[in-house]
């Protein structure tokens, strides 16, 4: 099974890439394929710069990461609220290629946070419009206190209840 990874940031040090990464490796004999947002950089989307650009070779190359996949595996950062604006950028002008950004692929869609919230507004948003992008979403899970779950140098959960809440989800992929 081909499983894209990919965290909904453009950090650096992303702790949502850190979290994608491991839940990518949880699924049994994946060939997984981490993406780097940054590699999908593209201006601001607007209609008038749509109607300037057409469609970026960007969101053209992935609309195409997301469609060779089996299966996606995404973790959204939280920007006040809501989407980190380089995904939200790269989602919109991906958007515009075809509204079924996800191509009917199954997916995990999980969120962290330093903070005790674990990113659960943006999770709960993108859950909630997955839907209306052709998204099957097999499973959610927010992990809060990302530092206090999440064992940096094994690079794994460290709390058992969320390893196994995690486990699940990545079963029914």
């Amino acid at each position: 099974m081909k499983v894209l990874a990919l965290a909904a940031s453009s950090s650096s040090t992303s702790i949502n890439k850190q979290l994608a990464t491991y839940a990518a490796g949880l699924v049994p004999n994946a060939d997984v394929d981490v993406l780097d947002l940054n590699d999908f950089e593209m201006p601001i989307f607007s209609e008038d710069k749509e109607k300037e650009l057409g469609q970026p070779e960007p969101a053209k190359r992935f609309f195409q990461k997301l469609g060779e996949a089996d299966a996606i595996v995404i973790s959204y950062a939280e920007h006040n609220g809501s989407y980190a604006a380089a995904f939200k950028n790269v989602f919109d002008w991906t958007s515009r290629i075809d509204m079924k950004v996800y191509q009917g692929k199954p997916v995990i869609m999980l969120a962290t946070s330093p903070g005790p919230g674990g990113a659960a507004s943006v999770l709960a948003a993108a859950t909630g419009s997955a839907p209306y992008f052709a998204a099957e979403v097999k499973g959610s899970l927010s992990i809060p206190s990302f530092y206090d779950n999440f064992d940096m140098e094994k690079g794994e959960l460290r709390n058992e209840e969320l390893v196994e809440q995690l486990k699940t989800i990545v079963a029914a992929l």
